[in-house]
This record gives structure tokens, sequence and C-alpha cells, in this order.
């Protein structure tokens, strides 16, 4: 849902009071983010936890759940963030650091009902020709997931099927019939 069609500079929006759910600023438009509902929350740690049980103990990346990057005028909030090791979000001290601004290295974005697949579909080709090496969309209720990349044709997989990060996370395939296996209560 659009928040307004006034155009606000970046500053101007990092000036705005934060909100539930997460205000962004796209080509100087400020929308607000989907509350996210059971499915979508189960997807977003079932996502973070694929990305950190492969990638952190062997000090490759970290997932992020809606977290905020500010970069190129823009301000975004994926429902995943992914940075690889040597660019997380921290100071010269090693220190987390609340105010980014630069892109992740894996932008992931999860479909809600109701939520029009152009939408999310421009949103992920926005993260690659900004910045984000791979941009995910994944579509719950249709059980499967786009993946984006600049300068390539984006790549549908389905439940049983993964997508090869290997580019970006040596080593690491993001396995979606683990993640569609989040829709399982046992």
């Amino acid at each position: 849902m659009a928040i307004t069609r006034q155009q606000l500079t970046l500053d101007a929006f990092l000036r705005l009071p934060e909100e539930k759910p997460a205000l962004e600023l796209v080509d100087g438009e400020v929308t607000q983010k989907m509350s996210p509902k059971t499915v979508h929350s189960l997807f977003q740690m079932g996502a973070r936890d694929l990305v950190d049980g492969f990638a952190r103990p062997r000090k490759l990346a970290r997932a992020f759940v809606e977290h905020r990057s500010s970069y190129d005028g823009m301000s975004t909030v994926p429902d995943v963030a992914v940075f690889v090791w040597d660019r997380l979000p921290r100071d010269a001290r090693g220190a987390w650091i609340d105010d980014v601004t630069y892109p992740p290295d894996v932008a992931i974005e999860i479909a809600s009902p109701g939520q029009g697949a152009g939408m999310l579909e421009r949103r992920c080709r926005w993260y690659v020709e900004h910045g984000v090496r791979v941009s995910i969309r994944i579509e719950p209720l249709r059980r499967r997931a786009t993946a984006y990349r600049l300068g390539a044709d984006p790549i549908v997989a389905t439940e049983g099927d993964s997508l090869d990060l290997g580019d970006v996370i040596p080593g690491f395939h993001f396995d979606l019939g683990a993640l569609f296996a989040v829709l399982h209560a046992d």
C-alpha cells in the first residue's frame, strides 16, 4: 500500500519515525510492507535458518529477517537479507552496526496472500539492478521460487529443487524442499 505520492529524498525518509510494518523508500515513493502472518513468518525464519545453518558455522554469510539497508537513494527491508562474511554490517572493531548503507548480497522476498506477483518481481529485479547479487521471490501458495541475477534470465524452481547460490555463498544450495517443509506443523 502506498503511503504517499510525494517524492522524498533518502535523508528525509530516514528522519521519519519507524513504523510496524516497516516503511520503505523506492524511487522516491514511501510504501509500507505487508504485515507478516503465520506462513510468511515461517518462511522468513525457514529461509534464514537454511542460510545460517550452512553459512554461519563456516563463516561464509549471515541471514537477517526484516533488515533495513539504505543505498542508492533508497531504503528497503527485504524479508530476508543475506550478507557474505566480509560484508557483514560491522564497524572496524567488529561490532554490529544498525545503519547499513550498502545492499545485501542476497535479498529474499516472500509473497503474501493478495500480494501481486508483478510487484515482487519488479522489486527483485530492482534489487539486482542496485547491487544485490541474487534476489529470490518465494511464492508459498504456488510452491515455487524464482532467482534473479543481473544480466541473466530468471531461474524458476519448485518445491523439489534447489537454487545454486554457490557464486555468492560457496557450496550453498538453497533447498526448496527443506524450505517448504515449514508448511508442515509436525
